[in-house]
């Protein structure tokens, strides 16, 4: 019988990984205030942090992907300049390695930067220092964490060459992997043929959001048009899976694909209920992703948008799903397993910080239950 879920302080003392996960949907309440009154900026509801906190999660009854997105009119009016860049990266940082996250590749898109007249090498070299700027912060605090950028170009513009381009120039210093976001319907991915196709004769790494608010024919063309290692989010290939009233379950040719090629899904579950994708949690097809052994990861999007960090978003899963430490495990191996980090590396902290540290908890937890248990007929219980 499967133990009680892990808690919510627990699951932050687990090694996590993080593989999707948005620079400019992620700043903290206080620092969104703090940059608007530097700089003058009067374009927010509320200078209260906790009010705009809570004015930026988009939750019911606003569940809506133009309101969800309503908020980065703010976030990023406030990125223009690379001393906020910087910080904002830096913070970045050092919530994740608090939360409990070891390795993480956090995406923004550089475009979006460049309205006070920074250049493109300007606005990634302010956010790889503040990258550096965070793990050193957290180094001092004995937690250990790497932070690395996946450089995003958008669809609705034409700059994908130019972004790939730039993430290439910056591959050895903290650039992870290129990417494309922004609305998939009407915008497909084969737009950007030259930018991924650029990523592929480097030799370099491509994810690219795709069946978030559009289906199956975006996915499609994201595997086989653009070589994508990773299906950023990937919710709806839900919809070539069947299952049947006796409970088996059949896979159509996409899904058997994704499945079979161990192509991993950066699957973000309370942002898609927050967008209107998945109509509640308990909904959400990660849990059948994962029982069905799908390469299943669990990531965040938009901390800010959504209210929740890593951990919190595995505690919920957790409560709602019944998965115990073998499953969180499970996701956080298979997030390892696919970052855009080089193999040794990789093994190196799956096998020296990730294994032993679920070991660890689960050692734990073993423990507390059996203090618990009923002494067996006969016997005294022990004591201390």
């Amino acid at each position: 019988m499967q133990d009680a879920s892990p808690s919510l302080d627990q699951i932050r003392r687990a090694p996590k990984v993080l593989l999707h996960d948005h620079l400019d949907g992620g700043l903290r309440p206080e620092t969104v205030v703090e940059l608007a009154v530097e700089q003058g900026y009067r374009g927010l509801p509320s200078l209260d942090a906790a009010e705009l906190a809570a004015w930026f999660v988009a939750d019911t009854p606003r569940r809506d992907l133009v309101r969800y997105l309503e908020g980065f009119t703010h976030t990023v009016a406030l990125m223009q300049h690379t001393t906020a860049l910087r910080r904002v990266a830096a913070e970045c940082v050092e919530d994740l390695a608090t939360d409990g996250v070891v390795y993480a590749e956090v995406r923004f898109a550089p475009e979006l930067h460049t309205e006070r007249g920074l250049d493109l090498d300007e606005i990634v070299e302010a956010v790889l220092a503040g990258f550096a700027d965070g793990m050193a912060t957290a180094a001092t605090k004995g937690r250990l964490i790497v932070v690395r950028a996946l450089l995003t170009a958008m669809r609705t513009a034409a700059r994908s060459l130019e972004i790939a381009e730039l993430a290439v120039r910056h591959r050895d210093v903290g650039v992870a992997g290129f990417d494309v976001a922004g609305p998939e319907a009407g915008y497909p991915p084969t737009r950007h043929l030259d930018a991924f196709q650029h990523v592929q004769r480097e030799n370099f790494h491509a994810t690219l959001h795709a069946g978030e608010a559009f289906g199956l024919p975006s996915i499609w063309q994201a595997l086989q048009w653009c070589n994508a290692e990773r299906l950023g989010h990937g919710v709806r290939l839900i919809d070539d899976v069947t299952v049947h009233e006796d409970g088996t379950v059949s896979l159509g040719r996409l899904a058997a694909y994704v499945r079979d090629r161990r192509i991993p899904l950066e699957l973000c579950p309370t942002s898609n209920v927050h967008t209107g994708v998945a109509a509640s949690l308990d909904q959400h097809p990660i849990a059948l992703f994962r029982r069905l052994n799908f390469r299943t990861t669990i990531n965040t999007d938009n901390r800010l948008m959504s209210g929740v960090t890593l951990s919190s978003e595995m505690a919920r899963c957790a409560e709602a799903f019944g998965w115990g430490w073998s499953d969180l495990r499970w996701l956080s191996i298979n997030a390892m397993k696919s970052a855009f980090y080089p193999f040794d590396d990789r093994l190196a902290l799956i096998n020296g910080v990730i294994k032993p540290g679920y070991e660890a908890l689960e050692a734990e937890s073993a423990f507390r239950v059996s203090r618990h248990l009923p002494a067996p007929r006969g016997t005294a219980a022990a004591d201390g």
